[in-house]
Parts: C-alpha cells; sequence; structure tokens
C-alpha cells in the first residue's frame, strides 16, 4: 500500500508505509501512560508505563499485571524523565530508524523522546533548535523526539523510519546496542514478567541543560580523594634540670 505525502518540491511523492513507521508507532506516540490501570484498578503499583507492539491502540498502556496476556507479544517499556515520555534507544532503535532525533544519556542509558517539547524561546546562547516544536538541542540533530521526526516528513521526502541495512553489516546489527531491554516472548518468561514481576514506573533526573551522548544528565561529584595523614613522631620530654 503507497501513501501520498506532501513535500515542497513540485508534484507528490510516493512513499511507502515502511519509510511511514511501522503501525505501531503512532499508537505509542498518541498512548498516555503512568496513569492507573483501568483493568487492575484495585491492586497496587498498577502504574501504566508499558506497550505491546503486536496489539498497538487495541490494548493501549499496560501494567505489570497485564503482562501475563501478552507473553508471546512484543512489549517496550516506557520511562520518564521531566515528566515526558522516553524510551530507551536500545529498545526501539532495532525497530526504526532515530536517525536525525536527539539522544541523551540518563543513568547510563541512551534515550529519545516520544514527542515534541515545545519552547517558547531558546535558551541564551544557543544554537540549534528542533525544526517542528523550537526545542533547543545541545547537539547538531534535526529534531527532539520521534514526534517532531515524523512531522518533518511531511515535507522532507528524504526522512525514513525504516532501517537500511549498510554495507558490510547485516540486518541485524544496527550499532544501537544490545537488545537486552527489549522484552520479546522468550526474554518475557525467562525473566519471569508473566508472574507481574516488571520495572515499574521508572523515573528519571531532569534532563534539561545536561550534556548528551556523551555522559549522565546531571552532573557528577568527583570523587573524595582524602590523603592519608601523616602520624606524628612520639613526644620526648625535656631534660629535667634541678
Amino acid at each position: 500500500m503507497q501513501v501520498m505525502v506532501s513535500v515542497q518540491s513540485p508534484g507528490a511523492m510516493v512513499r511507502s508505509e515502511e519509510d511511514l513507521g511501522p503501525p505501531w508507532l503512532r499508537p505509542l506516540l498518541g498512548t498516555s501512560f503512568f496513569v492507573p490501570c483501568p483493568a487492575h484498578p484495585d491492586l497496587s503499583k498498577n502504574e501504566c508505563n508499558l506497550f505491546c507492539l503486536d496489539c498497538a491502540d487495541a490494548a493501549g498502556a499496560l501494567c505489570s499485571y497485564c503482562v501475563p496476556g501478552h507473553r508471546d507479544h512484543h512489549v517496550v517499556q516506557i520511562r520518564r524523565s521531566s515528566y515526558h515520555n522516553v524510551i530507551r534507544v536500545s529498545e526501539v532503535g532495532k525497530l526504526i530508524d532515530i536517525a536525525h532525533v536527539q539522544t541523551y544519556v540518563i543513568n547510563s542509558a541512551k534515550i529519545v523522546f516520544l514527542n515534541g517539547r515545545p519552547q517558547a524561546r531558546p535558551g541564551k546562547g544557543v544554537t540549534n533548535t528542533c525544526e517542528i516544536c523550537c526545542r533547543s538541542l545541545p547537539d547538531s540533530f534535526r529534531f527532539c523526539s520521534l514526534g517532531c521526526k515524523l512531522g518533518g516528513m511531511q515535507w522532507d521526502p528524504t526522512l525514513t523510519f525504516a532501517i537500511r541495512p549498510k554495507r558490510g553489516q547485516d540486518s541485524g546489527g544496527d550499532g544501537y546496542g544490545s537488545d537486552d531491554d527489549s522484552f520479546s516472548p522468550r526474554k518475557l518468561r525467562r525473566a519471569g514478567f508473566e508472574h507481574g514481576r516488571f520495572d515499574r514506573g521508572i523515573r528519571w533526573s531532569d534532563d534539561e541543560g545536561s550534556k548528551s551522548n556523551n555522559g549522565p544528565m546531571t552532573p557528577t561529584t568527583p570523587p573524595n580523594r582524602c590523603r592519608p595523614s601523616r602520624r606524628k613522631g612520639i613526644p620526648h620530654r625535656a631534660p629535667f634540670y634541678g
């Protein structure tokens, strides 16, 4: 199936749905997370921070108690930073092309934001901003989130979410890290997630005005290196004169 997308150049360009992203991408971006699970209202820690890529908008956000019904599906975990939803690159980078999207490192994990974070005016000294929502970007990326890249595809025919294998690289490796955070059916069963043991409601510290890609979002404290104190010599009594 082909989708017509309007671009700035004369004439319309025909683009495949693969370029515009998998069927679960738009439902993922439009889902509300970190709300009480309507299916398990009486259970504790029922916050919805999971999403089933196979069921997409048919299931919506899931809590850890919903996982047994999706044990044969691909489930990803959504996290939060500065009250915005994020996902780890190790989970989404193997499924879609996240090129041109600003990445951040929080708690030693590289992440991307799901949706834009509009900013009235860029910070002082900022030279690079998101092409869609004008969010200040610390690095030379074009978009601040997956949603903004999706919006940019309306006029830029070169953008795509389809992963193109590079020369000398098989289709299984894309350089985005291991898939340890991707919850495939086998990993769900092996880790015991069918019994409701899941990392619930992880939130991270504020990411504004911090480094990206090269280190944690918050400044680190230098190690306290104390020199061992030297032991004084044995005191000697002054000679006694009568």
